[in-house]
């Protein structure tokens, strides 16, 4: 069962009269977290309205979009399937052991094997196995990402926040926005010089002057996470009581609280940060690094 998210205002995020909420789509499931399910949940409908048996899908050794699809097809009473970048070594990710727990057969492929993903769509094509793109990506997860707007009155904000992975959540944020709305994306990614145009072109691209794609918070590259961002999250939580994972919310919450501090928002402005969840991302660090 679902739980609605909360809006939760962050107390400390505040200069020249600015309020910063934050809603915490990572408390509507303790495994299907996040925008995950929102970005899923049209494909689940489609895949079960086409007959299917299982569904198909990518990523990596901790990818919270493989092990919540796991989850949700065996709540819907479906089989599924986990294409992983990399081989199988001896010491699996607790991710990917999540995933296989939740029924998921995991195949491996070799990093060049796993770029040509229609190539292994054809190979591994079958009766009743439906393939969803890594992520979500796609006009489905497009259209359910634009559904989270729905959870909150989002037009009493200025400002919405989000962290940027493949574009999917924020693609479908921004074809929902309000026009005196602006949209801010937070890249996970460093030197990704086709985020920006992939966004606008799965959103439409008249909203371009809606958004805006900051780059330069990813902390080293994707998934790093120097002392530096480490003692951030525990300070953030010590804080707010906001958890955050290594990959997406805390370089989202630490660039929220930078452009803030740094006069980029306007006095009087109201932010509204997504917290997209993924906070089993944080399974690959050693006990006791962070108190959450």
């Amino acid at each position: 069962m679902l739980q609605k998210p909360r809006i939760q205002v962050l107390k400390s995020f505040t200069k020249n009269h600015i309020c910063t909420d934050v809603l915490r789509l990572d408390e509507i499931h303790p495994v299907i977290s996040g925008n995950k399910w929102y970005k899923m949940r049209y494909y689940l409908e489609d895949a079960l309205r086409l007959g299917a048996r299982e569904i198909a899908s990518f990523g990596g050794a901790y990818s919270n979009h493989l092990v919540a699809l796991a989850m949700a097809c065996n709540n819907a009473g479906l089989g599924s399937i986990g294409f992983v970048r990399g081989e199988a070594g001896p010491n699996s990710s607790a991710t990917l052991e999540a995933a296989r727990e939740y029924g998921m057969q995991l195949i491996y492929l070799s990093r060049e094997q796993y770029k040509d993903k229609d190539a292994i769509q054809n190979q591994y094509q079958a009766i009743g196995r439906y393939f969803v793109a890594e992520g979500g990506y796609g006009a489905l997860g497009v259209l359910g990402a634009a559904s989270i707007l729905d959870e909150c009155d989002a037009t009493v904000y200025s400002h919405l926040v989000c962290a940027v992975g493949s574009g999917t959540m924020a693609a479908g944020l921004l074809s929902r926005l309000a026009p005196h709305q602006q949209l801010i994306g937070i890249s996970s990614q460093k030197n990704n010089p086709t985020l920006l145009n992939a966004v606008l072109n799965d959103a439409g691209i008249e909203k371009r002057g809606q958004f805006e794609l900051q780059e330069d918070f990813h902390f080293g590259g994707f998934a790093k996470h120097p002392p530096e961002l480490l003692s951030y999250m525990r300070d953030l939580w010590e804080r707010e009581s906001l958890a955050t994972d290594i990959v997406y919310t805390s370089k989202l919450c630490y660039a929220v609280e930078a452009m803030i501090n740094s006069n980029r928002f306007e006095a009087g402005s109201r932010i509204l940060v997504i917290h997209s969840g993924g906070l089993q991302g944080n399974l690959s660090l050693n006990k006791g690094l962070l108190p959450f």
